[in-house]
């Protein structure tokens, strides 16, 4: 994924650069590198995650209703078709690999990660323009991208035999370094018309609220918390 320095996504990871190493580097990420995570901890993240997926369509919804611009408007009617149509169908095949069905996905409750981080998203976007909604999208969004490419990078990173592996290769590769290379540039494109210098810390706040929130989610996959 290619960055400039100049990046409002640089700027903003670098304005909570603590909470972007616990989010990036978390216990859960660590053992997907090395294959020891427990299966039950990584079934239980990909159900939350497809009922995660739901909300962030709701989300890029919400994007196109908050704009007149219709450039703005059809890149985020594009991405409710992307997650719709294409990821969670996607999600649903992947899981199918760990006896999870969509069915059964569903059904589950949503746990108190999966409902902090969504509607804190949602309601960035709700009480703000769509600059602040993809501040609070772009910790999962763009940094997916980076987890994968950087565990893929990385010469400690176990691949072979590693039950992870096709999910590290997932982010990692092209397609989704795509995806996360768009969100910089859609960030950069809202911040040109939106971003005064005023406004900064405000969405630096939201940014760093976002990567804590997506940390949490970690944590939930982790303990298997509800």
């Amino acid at each position: 994924m290619n960055q400039t320095s100049n990046s409002l996504f640089d700027r903003l990871k670098a304005a909570c650069g603590d909470d972007w190493r616990a989010y990036t580097g978390h216990d859960f990420v660590r053992q997907l590198a090395s294959g020891a995570l427990p299966e039950a901890a990584f079934r239980h993240f990909l159900g939350q995650d497809y009922l995660f997926l739901i909300h962030f369509a709701r989300a890029y919804a919400l994007a196109a209703y908050k704009t007149t611009d219709l450039a703005e408007m059809r890149l985020a009617v594009a991405s409710v078709h992307g997650i719709l149509n294409v990821e969670m169908a996607l999600h649903i095949d992947y899981c199918q690999g760990w006896d999870l069905n969509e069915a059964a996905m569903a059904a589950l409750p949503e746990a108190k990660a999966t409902l902090a981080y969504t509607r804190f998203v949602l309601e960035s976007g709700m009480a703000g323009d769509s600059l602040d909604l993809y501040a609070a999208l772009a910790p999962c969004v763009i940094g997916y991208g980076e987890i994968g490419a950087g565990l893929a990078a990385d010469p400690a990173t176990v691949m072979a035999g590693n039950p992870y592996a096709s999910w590290i290769e997932m982010y990692a590769g092209a397609d989704y370094q795509e995806v996360a290379a768009g969100a910089v540039a859609q960030l950069d494109r809202l911040a040109e018309q939106r971003l005064t210098p005023a406004r900064f810390d405000a969405l630096a706040q939201t940014f760093r609220q976002a990567t804590r929130l997506e940390a949490d989610f970690w944590q939930m996959g982790l303990t298997l918390a509800p």
